[in-house]
């Protein structure tokens, strides 16, 4: 099957990390593969010549989300992939500051790309590919399980990503019923390389399940997303409980002891 017949997913972020996950399992299910990156194009072009290897297409992309217009990407994919029917907003920056150390730059990159690129990506994506069209399609936006929390060393970062969760909402509603918006918040499962074994540890023990996902659990989560036509405006979270192990303080924590006891 040419790539004028066979559906395509775009997939930002795609080269590395999850998303290079994804665009692997996009591939696997069928897709050709419009492979969106900002700085790496080493690991871009490795990632085309195995994503090849699995008999469909693949075309790597360059695009800075933080500083580009998004809607150009898309016009880009378009002239090569006209059957684009999923798009993966993956690609993510991730900076630490609190309220009182974010500078206006930080503010600005973290917006740029965690919520104002995939935003007018799915609008553009929803004009191009749909507005004209009796076919159906999907986005899945990558969050983070943080968005459970109020980590204010993350403060932009954070915000960003929360606005992010209730984009998907929103452009549920305003899509159906031709194109479907989900979300996957992934939790401890493919940490940094700087994080060290005894702080992922330390992380462990505030999961109730006791232990660090894998990188599967996520794409099982994304093909259930894909196969479900009857799932749109619902965040997926994965991260084995970790964002509902929250109690708040309470009496019978205080001290180990009970109110009967004091």
């Amino acid at each position: 099957m040419n790539n004028q017949k066979r559906s395509a997913a775009l997939i930002t972020g795609g080269a590395t990390r999850l998303g290079l996950a994804f665009s692997n399992l996009l591939a696997r299910m069928n897709y050709d593969i419009a492979l969106h990156y900002n700085g790496s194009v080493d690991a871009a072009s490795v990632a085309k010549k195995n994503i090849e290897k699995l008999g469909v297409s693949c075309a790597i992309f360059q695009a800075d989300l933080s500083s580009s217009d998004p809607t150009d990407l898309v016009s880009e994919v378009a002239a090569r992939y006209p059957n684009i029917k999923v798009l993966v907003n993956s690609a993510s920056v991730y900076d630490a500051a609190s309220i009182a150390n974010t500078s206006l730059k930080t503010l600005e990159k973290q917006f740029a790309v965690n919520i104002f690129a995939p935003f007018m990506l799915t609008k553009a994506f929803a004009n191009t590919f749909f507005q004209n069209s009796d076919t159906e399609g999907q986005v899945i936006n990558i969050l983070d399980n943080k968005i459970a929390f109020q980590q204010y060393s993350y403060a932009a970062y954070l915000l960003s990503k929360k606005s992010l969760a209730d984009f998907t909402k929103i452009a549920a509603i305003e899509f159906a019923p031709k194109i479907r918006v989900n979300a996957i918040a992934p939790g401890v499962i493919l940490p940094g390389d700087q994080r060290t074994s005894d702080y992922l540890a330390w992380r462990v023990e505030g999961i109730p399940l006791k232990k660090q996902g894998e990188v599967e659990d996520l794409l099982k989560t994304m093909q259930y997303i894909i196969n479900s036509n009857f799932i749109t405006g619902q965040i997926l979270t994965v991260d084995g409980g970790e964002g509902i192990n929250h109690q708040g303080l309470n009496a019978e924590q205080f001290n180990g002891q009970s109110d009967q006891d004091t």
